[in-house]
């Protein structure tokens, strides 16, 4: 892979990787767009890659997390930028029922919508959900890193109605989170390929899932973990 492009909502999430790899960010490219982008060399040997973070930037004083910013700023990346791969990596919930702790880092085997009710047909349901492949190479991958995988199911809000939650059950989803499932949508129409990478921050049947505090503790501690990973990504893509 010549130029890998990071797509990453929060500034927390993003930031470590950044001054990992000395990236220098390009003011204004994406102007009147409040997306970001930072760019470096990262050489490996006798081998160099470009390579490129993307954040969709604040409104309100915020990060722009959520699917809309996602598909938009991935859109944007692949339009302006022309990269080899699309790596989306970010924080995800999960639930200790299947065995997850909070700073344990995953890749994503495919990428899901849980939040979208669209009565009808097969066809419809399947297009509601979505069900995106990720990059084919994501299972050896996984395995070279000595790390798990997992499917990854998207939403709009951080909490979940129960009827989601059954969804997610119901299709095998373990890493709920707001943004994989749109970032693997537009690459699948562009045929670019995508690795999603993400490190749970908390979970969602301990009984203090909407706890805000430990939420930012953990996401502290799941930004290195994602980091260490993610350099070792960027040294055998």
């Amino acid at each position: 892979m010549n130029t890998i492009c990071y797509i990453i909502a929060m500034q927390a999430e993003a930031q470590p990787l950044i001054d990992e790899f000395h990236l220098q960010e390009r003011e204004g490219f994406f102007s009147p767009l409040p997306c970001r982008i930072w760019e470096g060399e990262v050489i490996n040997g006798d081998n160099s890659k470009k390579l490129i973070v993307v954040l969709p930037g604040r409104q309100h004083d915020r990060d722009l997390i959520g699917c809309e910013p996602a598909a938009m700023t991935t859109t944007l990346a692949i339009e302006r930028l022309h990269p080899d791969i699309i790596i989306n990596s970010g924080t995800c919930g999960a639930w200790q029922r299947h065995g997850m702790k909070v700073g344990e880092v995953y890749l994503g085997t495919g990428a899901m919508f849980h939040d979208r009710h669209v009565p009808g047909d097969n066809a419809w349901d399947t297009q509601g959900l979505g069900n995106y492949a990720t990059w084919e190479g994501t299972e050896d991958l996984a395995s070279s890193l000595g790390i798990k995988t997992a499917k990854v199911t998207t939403g709009s809000s951080f909490d979940m109605t129960q009827e989601e939650e059954q969804v997610i059950e119901r299709n095998g989803g373990r890493l709920k989170e707001m943004e994989g499932a749109a970032v693997a949508f537009v690459c699948s129409l562009y045929h670019v390929p995508v690795v999603l990478v993400k490190a749970v921050t908390n979970l969602r049947d301990s009984g203090n899932d909407d706890d805000m505090e430990s939420f930012h503790q953990n996401l502290i501690k799941a930004s290195k973990a994602l980091l260490a990973i993610n350099k070792k990504i960027i040294s055998k893509i």
